[in-house]
């Protein structure tokens, strides 16, 4: 069986302002209150450690709009570096608390993983994709696509929220031995 993962842009948050927002009063405004939202956090640090991934919510101070992350995994893309730029991006804002809204962050990431940091940023402060990126975050949604992970298999059929590897990899097999398609992640 052979396909391919293609991370897809999905915002959480379309509305969020270009500059993006102060974590806990954007926490606050969805939550009603920081203290709804511990067990919840807590349970996806307990999660990460035992997965080896140490989250560390407490250093994040601003929710950024990710329309620019978005930007930058569609060009990792043709470099054939998507995994690993989804990978850092997640590192650099879950573990490290670095500001994904700033283009200098995101031209650093870009950077550090063989991209050039210079004509990153140099894109990122320009318009470029932005229109495609837009349109493929709407194509998500009327697919029906309404939060992450959700992954889009074959082009045809949509699987919203966390599923165990192999459940995954048996409805990926079920689907290259019936339709003969691929496996899109949306993101």
């Amino acid at each position: 069986m052979t396909f391919e993962v293609r991370w897809r842009p999905f915002q959480l948050d379309p509305a969020m302002p270009a500059g993006g927002k102060d974590r806990h009063e954007h926490l606050i405004s969805k939550f009603g209150s920081l203290e709804k939202l511990k067990p919840a956090q807590l349970a996806l640090e307990q999660a990460g450690n035992e997965l080896g991934i140490p989250f560390a919510f407490a250093r994040i101070q601003r929710t950024p709009n990710t329309l620019n992350s978005h930007r930058l995994i569609r060009w990792s893309h043709s470099l054939g570096l998507q995994d690993e730029m989804v990978e850092a991006i997640f590192r650099a804002y879950f573990v490290e608390g670095q500001d994904l809204g700033d283009t200098g962050v995101l031209a650093r990431i870009g950077d550090a993983i063989g991209m050039d940091g210079e004509l990153v940023e140099e894109l990122l402060n320009s318009d470029a994709d932005i229109e495609s990126v837009t349109q493929q975050d709407s194509m998500a949604r009327k697919f029906g696509v309404q939060g992450v992970p959700s992954f889009l298999i074959g082009g045809r059929s949509l699987i919203m929220g966390a599923e165990d590897p192999h459940t995954l990899a048996e409805m990926i097999d079920w689907f290259d031995q019936h339709v003969k398609g691929t496996a899109a992640a949306v993101r």
